[in-house]
């Protein structure tokens, strides 16, 4: 479960990470009277789960309530990659002199925990560690002791932070640390981690998502999750048992299982299309998810052609197909061209079984992708 920057936020204050004065607003005339509360200059930021909402004109600077007037005029029902924006964060802004990374997650491939700093705040983090790793220092935590200081002084040092602001930095780290830990955080951020003109350091802004399986220990935490939700996808995806993520492409991915669907997406990316989903069924593929998933799908106005990546293993390719003719033919009309890939137990009796006229069907993953990625460009185009 992702949470929104002004939660996440809440939940760093509440740790005592320092973190700027703030107000949630969801209309024109609150911003400018949360602004006026606030005192100028401030920021007006959007709160959707997408990065780069700077970039998208999705935060905009106002020093006088004419320019708060017009940001909240331009940002509120914006359209923000697909998602529109409702709310937004009215924040004090921070006169800064260095912008600094830091976070937690998992990683997987050593199964710990990896703690990260980074000199080169402000940014993608992704890009970084593509374009400069070494830019970016970590230090993996033994979960059964914790993270111990002079680990957090290390990440710290090694990042490059300056002496001034090292150890401040190293407590916020510490801090989001035991938030990993203590509220089952699967990531958890802050970038950028700003360094004042006076030599403190604020958390600019705050991404945290929680595991899902472990919200029943988190109650607190789960009362949010309805709020969280960007827009009726999401909503969906929760109502029918999806693990869904919406991405910036216009294939969209629909398997069952998670592998599967992991695969389809680096292939789609592969053979140069843009992934638009991860969205995991899960077993069965019977009509009603099927149906269900289709719907979801369809209704995203990015998506301009579907893949299907099915595996019949308890279940039988044959059970799959006809689960896959009843849910199109629910339908008076195929809105996108869907391309079917159908593996497994009795594949090829099910594969004879699909309805040809309503899908297109492939022997092969790739050749499925291929033919995806080649329809979305037809649609663009």
């Amino acid at each position: 479960m992702k949470l929104h920057e002004y939660q996440a936020k809440d939940v760093f204050a509440d740790a005592g990470i320092p973190t700027p004065g703030s107000a949630l607003a969801t209309s024109v005339d609150e911003v400018v009277e949360m602004a006026s509360d606030l005192g100028y200059p401030v920021a007006v930021k959007a709160q959707v789960h997408v990065g780069g909402r700077g970039k998208a004109g999705g935060i905009k600077l106002a020093d006088d309530a004419e320019e708060a007037r017009a940001a909240a005029e331009d940002i509120l029902g914006m359209d923000l990659k697909g998602y529109t924006v409702d709310k937004v964060l009215v924040e004090e802004a921070v006169d800064f002199t260095d912008e600094l990374y830091v976070g937690v997650t998992m990683d997987r491939g050593e199964g710990k925990p990896v703690a990260m700093v980074s000199s080169k705040g402000g940014v993608n983090i992704e890009e970084v560690a593509e374009e400069s790793p070494e830019a970016i220092a970590r230090v993996h935590v033994d979960p059964s002791f914790g993270m111990h200081p002079y680990q957090a002084r290390k990440a710290v040092y090694d990042a490059g932070v300056p002496d001034e602001v090292a150890l401040d930095v190293a407590g916020v780290l510490q801090t989001l640390y035991q938030l990993w830990e203590d509220r089952d955080a699967s990531d958890i951020e802050v970038n950028p981690l700003m360094v004042t003109a006076d030599g403190d350091v604020v958390a600019a802004d705050a991404v945290m998502n929680i595991d899902d399986d472990a919200l029943f220990r988190q109650p607190e935490l789960a009362e949010l999750e309805e709020e969280s939700y960007e827009d009726d996808l999401e909503r969906k995806a929760s109502e029918y048992g999806f693990d869904y993520v919406r991405l910036d492409g216009n294939v969209g991915i629909i398997g069952n299982g998670a592998g599967l669907v992991m695969t389809t997406l680096d292939l789609v990316d592969y053979y140069g299309g843009e992934p638009a989903n991860f969205l995991d069924i899960g077993g069965g593929a019977k009509a009603e998810r099927v149906a269900n998933a289709l719907d979801m799908v369809f209704a995203d106005p990015n998506v301009d052609a579907i893949v299907f990546n099915i595996f019949g293993g308890i279940t039988r390719g044959d059970e799959v197909a006809k689960g896959i003719n009843e849910a199109l033919d629910q339908f008076d009309e195929i809105p996108k061209p869907v391309v079917v890939r159908l593996a497994g137990t009795n594949a090829e009796e099910g594969r004879e079984i699909l309805n040809d006229e309503l899908v297109t069907v492939e022997e092969t993953l790739e050749d499925a992708v291929k033919r995806s990625v080649e329809n979305a460009a037809e649609v663009e185009a």
